[in-house]
């Protein structure tokens, strides 16, 4: 299981010269009229936002639009050095705001837009989650703090459940999904639902065309949402499971108990972790 890259995502827009002439680059580079799709900084990520610039009063306002069934934290940064020019705001599911006006000065501008998923003021109880299968062995491939791709936050407490391909894949608590996407180049076909209490089930590599929920659906525990598969950065059929939480302006894999055949599950550190 690869690294989950969805902590921060960048849009870099660099801003047009007044004046007429044909149309502006960044314009061309982005294929829409002053829209922009946030992206990774490594360009691996799905997108949580979109970023749009419109002309207004001499110079162009940016916009920010959540692209998720669910709560985003977006922040505006300048990509030169990194300072923040819009404060951080928290945008509802779907929903839109305006962070900051940029005078046609000439000079241009980069900016950075950090968006992460999950309402930082959530606080995730302790919950018994059940097994997001049936009819198959439990086995783990990659633990906790797994050498392979759980050394980073976002992952530091996920599990890898090998699965044959098309193993039906369930939901392991009810809530409502906030994501789906059926070819993330990172983590393939997944799965995101949120939960009551804050916290967001994070389901990846699941067989492509196999996703049966939709953004906004609510689900119950043991639904169907999709079937498991190898897409993605995958060395092999398997289901990545998280719950992550935002933190504040950070994505952070969290702890979390799950049910299983004969009682609870544990889910040892790997050997050679970090305490």
């Amino acid at each position: 299981m690869h690294r989950l890259t969805l902590l921060l995502l960048s849009a870099m827009v660099a801003l047009p010269a007044r004046g007429d002439g044909p149309a502006p680059r960044w314009r061309q580079g982005w294929g829409l009229t002053g829209t922009a799709t946030a992206e990774s900084a490594g360009g691996h990520a799905p997108g949580f936002a979109q970023l749009l610039l419109q002309a207004r009063g001499g110079g162009r306002e940016a916009q920010v639009r959540n692209l998720l069934a669910g709560p985003l934290q977006v922040r505006l940064r300048d990509a030169a050095d990194g300072r923040t020019m819009a404060a951080p705001v928290l945008l509802p599911p779907g929903g839109q705001r305006d962070l900051l006006w940029l005078a046609d000065t000439g000079g241009g501008a980069r900016l950075l837009l950090d968006a992460f998923p999950g309402d930082p003021s959530a606080r995730p109880g302790d919950h018994l989650y059940r097994l997001p299968f049936a009819g198959v062995p439990v086995r783990v491939s990659q633990g906790i703090d797994g050498a392979h791709s759980h050394r980073d936050a976002q992952n530091r407490h996920a599990i890898d459940f090998p699965l044959p391909e098309g193993t039906p894949v369930l939901a392991a608590r009810a809530g409502t999904v906030m994501q789906v996407l059926a070819d993330a180049p990172v983590d393939g076909c997944l799965v995101r639902v949120l939960h009551a209490d804050g916290g967001m089930a994070l389901y990846a590599h699941l067989q492509a065309g196999s996703l049966a929920v939709r953004p906004g659906q609510a689900v119950l525990a043991g639904q169907v949402l999709a079937r498991s598969g190898n897409t993605g950065r995958s060395t092999g059929p398997h289901l990545h499971f998280a719950v992550q939480a935002n933190t504040g302006l950070a994505l952070a894999s969290i702890p979390f108990r799950m049910a299983g055949p004969r009682g609870e599950l544990r889910f040892a550190r790997e050997t050679g972790a970090p305490p």
